[in-house]
């Protein structure tokens, strides 16, 4: 169904890209006038709304992934994209991001009990000597929300726990951020690292953050980048062979 949320209309605006229009308005357009509300809910940062929502659709029956997917995504989707372009700030993602968690308090168990396998497995850190997490923060959230199983390996994380980390959990994805320029070639230090180690080929290497471009992940060797938490999770899917429409390995 087209966009009948006014609020929502109004808010979808906001994206420009016509690649991420198309991503996000599908997922809206799937779902109805409820998912719309709770879309519209979690970008405005309601949680009491988001919890009564995610509650009145269970109780209507409704598929845990569809709620997941047609109104808690849909919404973080925005969410991600008016972050990345200075629309709003930390305070406001942080709003969102408790109302996200306010839904997902009653999808995790139902997700959790289903047995569907995960998409993938991945390692995600800011890097060394850098401590922003907002945006890796929202990707994770999307990641999981896209059937990722997602190891936080925090804030200002050395090579070495990278690799330790990628090892014990058998990941597919190291994934990296960074905010600050200085930072940034920690993201090839860390690839040389494991080039070093001779466990380069073993993973595939994403990197991301407001200063990161695909001219440099490309210089820093990594096999992906995303610019945004939409992007990330199309690129993480895309690089471990997963459609995007599907949810489960």
């Amino acid at each position: 169904m087209p966009i009948v949320h006014e609020g929502l209309a109004r808010e979808f605006e906001y994206v420009t890209r016509e690649d991420e229009r198309e991503m996000i308005l599908a997922q809206i357009e799937a779902g109805d006038a409820l998912m719309q509300q709770m879309a519209y809910s979690l970008i405005t940062g309601d949680h009491h709304a988001i919890d009564e929502l995610t509650q009145k659709a269970l109780g209507e029956g409704r598929e845990a992934n569809d709620i997941l997917d047609e109104g808690l995504i849909a919404g973080m989707a925005v969410v991600g994209v008016k972050f990345r372009d200075n629309i709003i700030f930390v305070p406001e993602v942080l709003i969102a991001a408790r109302a996200m968690k306010a839904g997902m308090a009653h999808i995790d168990p139902i997700l959790s009990a289903s047995g569907v396998e995960p998409v993938g497995t991945a390692v995600f850190g800011t890097v060394k000597g850098d401590l922003h997490d907002i945006g890796k923060n929202l990707c994770i959230m999307m990641m999981r929300g896209a059937g990722f199983i997602v190891h936080d390996l925090g804030v200002d994380t050395k090579p070495d726990e990278f690799i330790e980390a990628a090892d014990e959990n058998n990941a597919d994805l190291v994934m990296m951020s960074a905010l600050l320029t200085t930072t940034m070639p920690n993201m090839g230090r860390t690839i040389t690292a494991f080039e070093d180690m001779g466990i380069r080929d073993e993973y595939k290497f994403m990197t991301g953050g407001a200063s990161v471009t695909q001219e440099f992940a490309d210089d820093m060797g990594a096999d992906g980048y995303g610019d945004n938490a939409i992007s990330c999770v199309a690129k993480a899917k895309e690089l471990i062979g997963v459609a995007q429409t599907a949810r489960s390995g």
